[in-house]
């Protein structure tokens, strides 16, 4: 009956444990800033731009790394990161300072582009003859973005702490990896690489166990018991946010060397003084009959 006691105690301090590692796993939230993006920036106090939209285009944002999923028993043929990560960074330069800055043209799927156009210049010279209407030019970029993921270091810090009393215990683990991206913003006039920089975003693991080891009747038999979960940050969401990050601080830099500037807006002050100014009344010239 003891025995009976002892092992349903165990039982239940397992559960217990194991209920409070799957908690903590679930209140890690990877989009704080604080714990997981120590060296990204946000687009808090980023103004629009003087000029208006600069348009930019993209050909291509390769996987410079090699580097390929890890695995414990086979070669593994896929990437550790994304290889679209070209959809990103055009995703970021549409919304980046709520889509005031930068008007992105269309470049990776230019050869089909090309051909549509072709297709219906075709069309309308073949049914409208001479009077065919002809599309409307393209727009050219003043900028190219160019660069790609040129890092990937994984397990750069690992740890974890754990306690186990009379054979019932818990333990954390983690670890840390680190995606770096490299972003350029070339100019299309002269080939001048007008603004160049580097991001770096930490990608966390973590791991919950809890287990219960507990010998019964003499030695003879023993109980063991074990859970736990994992949770991966996403290397795409951390590819995303290192992407977004190095085109917010491409801006600032681009308008720290004056390559474009940020929209000066106007004080209260100023606004105030404007308004409350008196209107005068324009004179009509008298009409002649």
């Amino acid at each position: 009956m003891a025995s009976t006691i002892k092992t349903l105690t165990a039982i239940t301090a397992a559960l217990f444990l194991a209920g409070c590692g799957t908690i903590g796993n679930m209140v890690r939230d990877f989009d704080d800033p604080v714990i997981t993006q120590p060296k990204l920036k946000t687009e808090q106090g980023l103004k629009a731009p003087a000029a208006g939209s600069i348009a930019v285009a993209v050909y291509n944002f390769r996987d410079m790394t090699g580097q390929r999923k890890a695995s414990q028993n086979i070669a593994s043929l896929s990437s550790a990161v994304t290889q679209g990560a070209d959809a990103y960074l055009v995703k970021s330069l549409q919304e980046v300072g709520g889509g005031q800055w930068f008007k992105v043209l269309e470049r990776g799927g230019l050869d089909n582009l090309i051909k549509e156009r072709q297709l219906i210049r075709q069309m309308r010279e073949l049914y409208q003859g001479d009077k065919a209407q002809p599309l409307p030019p393209m727009l050219f970029a003043g900028m190219i973005l160019e660069g790609g993921i040129i890092g990937y270091d994984s397990n750069t810090m690992s740890g974890g702490s754990g306690a186990r009393l009379l054979g019932i215990g818990a333990s954390t683990e983690y670890r840390q990896d680190e995606v770096t991206i490299s972003l350029r913003a070339v100019s299309v006039a002269t080939g001048e690489v007008l603004v160049a920089v580097n991001v770096s975003k930490t990608v966390y693991s973590f791991m919950d166990k809890a287990g219960v080891l507990r010998f019964m009747e003499a030695g003879t038999r023993s109980l063991e018991l074990e859970t736990g979960s994992a949770t991966n940050e996403s290397m795409n969401r951390a590819v995303q946010l290192a992407i977004h990050a190095g085109v917010i601080e491409m801006i600032n830099q681009g308008a720290t060397k004056g390559h474009w500037a940020f929209k000066q807006e106007e004080k209260k002050d100023e606004l105030v003084q404007k308004n409350s100014q008196p209107k005068t009344d324009r004179e009509t010239p008298a009409t002649t009959k």
